[in-house]
């Protein structure tokens, strides 16, 4: 008989890929365990074959989120020498984890004035950079491997459900919702995609400012985001996303990161008020990182997260200007940031 998965050689090959988990009549999940593995497996893997990588090469990258994570799984496996720079938007368990793989872990702690905590770290990550001249740098922002990294997953939604009318993510460097929008729409051109962002973030049209939901949003505008994919734009504040998560775990067993808990919330409302369409939600890791935090009701509480229900529907707005706070949605419309904004980002002039 046929195995159902093909044995791997390594964990992150075993694990890169999601299980797709239908929710209600037309609702549908992608569950990862860790979704950047895509992206950060295809960029090394592009690497290599160019023969810039080869066992015992540097690899550097700046991250406070999951990358470093997939980096690190993969550079154990490859006998790559890992160096993350990061800031204290990282959590314990993560940086310990990463560390026990072997990676060295920088923390810049102070931000700058303007782009922040990842303006400083690049600042950072580019005089260690000049320290190793033979490095490569993954550069998951910027590099067109990160987006071209979901056609796998692309093909397993498609073999696993058929057509999807809608697809809803979570948008941070942009590679997976514009990645796998672009793969789907070569079948389903008409598909909506809907980008989940929060509140402060500068990707679409925000003034850049602190963030209490992490692993989506930016204070830095990545090339690999492109604005034309979007639909729909939905903006949602951590608290909401916190308690999205928990309705995930307590009705369906998934257990899962705050990221995913935004998701699923705009996922949901979508296809209860699209019956007859089928809509799939990107969940892209685990919630072991925050089982102190999000799954925590004292933590929520004592920082004044704690919701007692969730609002029914999004409020609509014409503008990102409009959005202060709370669940916000805007029809984008799939235009450009310019069309939208009417000039283009800048970060020094503000948005």
């Amino acid at each position: 008989m046929k195995p159902f998965r093909k044995i791997s050689d390594t964990l992150p090959e075993a694990v890169e890929l999601p299980h797709i988990i239908r929710l209600g009549t037309n609702l549908y999940v992608a569950s990862f365990f860790l979704m950047k593995l895509l992206p950060a497996r295809f960029i090394l893997d592009r690497a290599r074959d160019e023969g810039k990588l080869k066992p015992g090469s540097t690899v550097i990258e700046t991250t406070s989120g999951t990358f470093g994570l997939a980096l690190g799984l993969l550079s154990v496996s490859r006998r790559y020498r890992l160096i993350i720079v990061s800031d204290p938007a990282v959590d314990d368990s993560m940086k310990r984890r990463l560390e026990d793989l072997g990676t060295k872990v920088e923390i810049v702690t102070h931000p700058a004035s303007v782009g922040g905590f990842q303006e400083a770290r690049l600042a950072r990550m580019a005089e260690i950079r000049a320290e190793y001249p033979d490095h490569f740098w993954p550069s998951q922002y910027a590099n067109p491997y990160n987006p071209g990294a979901y056609a796998p997953f692309a093909e397993l939604i498609t073999e696993s459900i058929g057509k999807i009318d809608c697809l809803v993510g979570t948008v941070g460097s942009g590679g997976s919702m514009c990645g796998t929008s672009m793969y789907l729409r070569l079948l389903f051109s008409e598909m909506i995609s809907i980008g989940v962002d929060t509140h402060r973030s500068v990707l679409f049209g925000q003034q850049d400012g602190k963030r209490l939901l992490r692993g989506l949003g930016n204070s830095l505008m990545p090339k690999n985001l492109a604005h034309s994919t979007f639909d729909e734009v939905h903006w949602v504040d951590a608290a909401e996303a916190f308690l999205a998560t928990r309705y995930l775990h307590q009705r369906h067993a998934l257990f899962m990161g705050p990221t995913s808990g935004a998701a699923y919330l705009v996922a949901q409302w979508w296809a209860s008020n699209h019956p007859a369409c089928s809509v799939l939600a990107i969940l892209p890791d685990e919630g072991y990182r925050y089982v102190d935090t999000v799954y925590n009701d004292h933590w929520l509480a004592s920082n004044g997260l704690q919701l007692n229900y969730l609002p029914q529907d999004p409020r609509t707005v014409s503008h990102p200007s409009e959005c202060t706070r709370g669940w916000t949605q805007m029809l984008w419309n799939r235009q450009s940031y310019e069309e939208v904004m009417g000039k283009p980002f800048s970060m020094n002039g503000g948005n």
